[in-house]
């Protein structure tokens, strides 16, 4: 059954009431302190001054040494003002308000300020080192020896041990459960900022994450398109005059190309809607596409072969989107860099829990010129992405200057099951 303290109203008000203290005491250290001296002058200070001891004295038949104004006042101010830097200087002002209280005590005085030194036992076991307090507590002790054995013509040495010991004691474990508390506290707070900051940055890596991902699908997308686009268009130009009908065909080749890039790239803006599972999506691209693939490729003007081995149709749909989009990129490259009068040769073999995704062009007709190489000396997006998607699958990918002439990027995904449940 759960505890109803917390919920009732009268225990919410005084929690709101401690954090408004707390607050007010973080920006005013010293108005709390000052209260905490105020209160103990009225409380225990005043009375003092007031009524002295002489009818606690006669209840108890304990004689006591009744001190001169000045005397008392001195006391009371060397008893209670130390209690100032409490919680600054714990240890200092318990040993301050020690002094005066053994002074006192060897007068043969009683004062009501002694409470005081209860008061800074408390502070010193809050705020100070533990060390510092078994020593306190050690002194402690031997005031309290003094204290019974002044007040024993009135009162039994055991009960007045008992009395002083109980009050130091309460005093001490009233210190360290509110230490104790607050250390819980602060535990509790400096968790929930760890958790919070790992929450945020677990959200900033899912974001990049998710924004490579996207930036991968919209540069295959529209990056092979798009070099599909400019080669057709290119050379629609130069044969518009020489074979109108040639020109007319690769306006038409433009259209179907443009087209197919944007009905890709509006079914990737509709899962990046989230547009749940009543949006009209046509499905990813897998193996059975590559031909038509290279067919767009071969309208653009190269050359190319597909041959395929293995059993591909049974692969993942997620294998199959991979090798497509290899094929893809390696092709726009070939396109790209070698130019409309090449040849590519497309392989995909399956076997030996291997995909192994093969492509090799023969660069360009002419060679590349002599300053320059047939293709850029740093890797762009296109093949860190074929290495990526390659690594998800535990696979891997060479590219470089095939034998003799031309460019070949080999890549060799691993279809092993993956006992977890993703891919291997």
């Amino acid at each position: 059954m759960p505890d109803p303290l917390p919920s009732h109203p009268a225990f919410a008000r005084l929690a709101r009431l401690g954090q408004r203290v707390r607050q007010a005491d973080r920006a005013h250290p010293w108005v709390l302190d000052t209260a905490v001296v105020v209160v103990v002058l009225l409380a225990f200070g005043l009375p003092d001054l007031l009524h002295g001891d002489a009818d606690h004295a006669r209840e108890h038949r304990i004689h006591f040494v009744r001190l001169p104004l000045a005397a008392t006042l001195a006391l009371q101010a060397g008893l209670v003002l130390p209690l100032l830097w409490r919680r600054r200087r714990p240890t200092a002002a318990f040993a301050a308000i020690m002094t005066v209280f053994v002074v006192q005590w060897s007068t043969g005085a009683a004062l009501r300020a002694d409470a005081a030194l209860l008061v800074a036992l408390y502070s010193l076991a809050l705020h100070g080192s533990l060390r510092h307090l078994a020593w306190a507590c050690a002194a402690m002790a031997a005031a309290s020896t003094l204290v019974a054995a002044e007040v024993s013509s009135g009162l039994p040495v055991g009960d007045a041990l008992f009395f002083l010991f109980s009050a130091a004691t309460a005093a001490v474990a009233l210190g360290i459960a509110v230490r104790i508390r607050r250390a819980q506290l602060a535990g509790l707070r400096e968790r929930a900022a760890r958790l919070e900051i790992e929450r945020d940055q677990r959200s900033r890596l899912a974001a990049v994450t998710e924004r490579t991902r996207v930036a991968r699908e919209m540069h295959d997308i529209i990056g092979h398109n798009l070099s599909v686009i400019v080669t057709l268009a290119d050379g629609g130009a130069y044969a518009a005059e020489a074979s109108p009908e040639r020109g007319r065909e690769a306006l038409l080749l433009i259209g179907d190309t443009s087209r197919q890039a944007l009905g890709e790239l509006r079914r990737m803006l509709g899962v990046l809607r989230d547009q749940g599972e009543d949006a009209e999506l046509t499905p990813q691209p897998g193996i059975a596409d590559v031909d038509g693939l290279c067919a767009r490729i071969r309208a653009a003007g190269p050359q190319v072969v597909y041959t395929a081995a293995g059993d591909l149709d049974a692969l993942d749909r997620g294998v199959q989107l991979m090798a497509y989009r290899i094929v893809q990129e390696s092709l726009t490259n070939t396109l790209k860099h070698a130019g409309p009068g090449t040849r590519a040769h497309v392989t995909l073999t399956s076997g030996d829990d291997r995909l192994r995704v093969r492509v090799r062009d023969s660069g360009p007709p002419d060679g590349p010129p002599p300053s320059a190489p047939g293709r850029p000396p740093r890797e762009g997006h296109g093949l860190a992405g074929i290495r990526e998607r390659a690594a998800l699958y535990g696979g891997t990918v060479t590219a470089g200057p095939g034998p003799g002439a031309g460019w070949t990027v080999e890549a060799v995904l691993d279809l092993t099951p993956d006992p977890t449940g993703g891919p291997a």
